[in-house]
């Protein structure tokens, strides 16, 4: 007999989400910029990237931890997840499984899942792209997943990825250069910061374009 764990116990799909105003408005901003205008934090792991050209996102995040090589936890994160929600997924150090493909792509945009973003890899790299789900990813990797009943995962809960802690509810922005989170509560001030920056790199390119050198304009000596 299968010792079934109630998933129930590890789930939390009620949180304080970061505001739909501000997922609008960051996603016109580059990742980098947001980075940048948040004081240099937020950075996941560079090896995180779109599967397609031209994927980009901006949501909030729901965090899943997942147990190595399995990914029935996926699949309850699509089920909990609200629309407009970015699934934020750890798989506990096991990378090189296909722990998501054009099913759960599909299942995931019926629902309204804005992407995925996964530490791990992924399967069907063509179809996901004609899908058009975002999924960002370590790569592509066609080892099968299990899923087991017992295995213990957590949605909703803080997730380590290297030295970033993601929250439910967080800000998440992907584009072509990777991903950056920024903490539900700085999102305001970071997307204005970031507006700010984006006036100020415009006025330097047209300084450059009219002549001047980047050590005159950044006064660097």
């Amino acid at each position: 007999m299968i010792d079934r764990l109630d998933p129930t116990l590890t789930t939390r799909s009620e949180f304080e989400r970061v505001s739909s105003q501000a997922v609008a408005a960051a996603a016109a901003l580059p990742t980098a910029t947001l980075h940048e205008a948040a004081g240099k934090i937020g950075v996941m792991p560079m090896v995180i990237k779109p599967v397609a050209r031209g994927m980009r996102f901006s949501g909030p995040a729901l965090t899943v931890q997942s147990p190595g090589g399995d990914n029935l936890w996926l699949h309850r994160a699509i089920d909990a997840a609200q629309p407009g929600d970015v699934l934020v997924v750890s798989v506990s150090g096991a990378y090189e499984h296909g722990y998501w493909g054009e099913i759960m792509a599909t299942a995931a945009k019926v629902r309204g899942i804005a992407a995925l973003v996964i530490d791990g890899c992924v399967r069907d790299g063509e179809l996901l792209g004609d899908i058009g789900f975002p999924v960002f990813a370590r790569g592509l990797c066609i080892r099968g997943t299990g899923k087991d009943l017992g295995a213990r995962g957590w949605i909703g809960h803080p997730t380590l990825f290297d030295n970033v802690t993601v929250n439910a509810g967080d800000l998440v922005v992907g584009d072509g250069d990777g991903v950056v989170v920024i903490p539900r509560a700085q999102a305001d001030g970071v997307i204005d910061a970031s507006r700010r920056r984006e006036a100020a790199e415009a006025d330097q390119l047209r300084r450059i374009e009219a002549g001047e050198t980047t050590m005159r304009i950044f006064n660097f000596g």
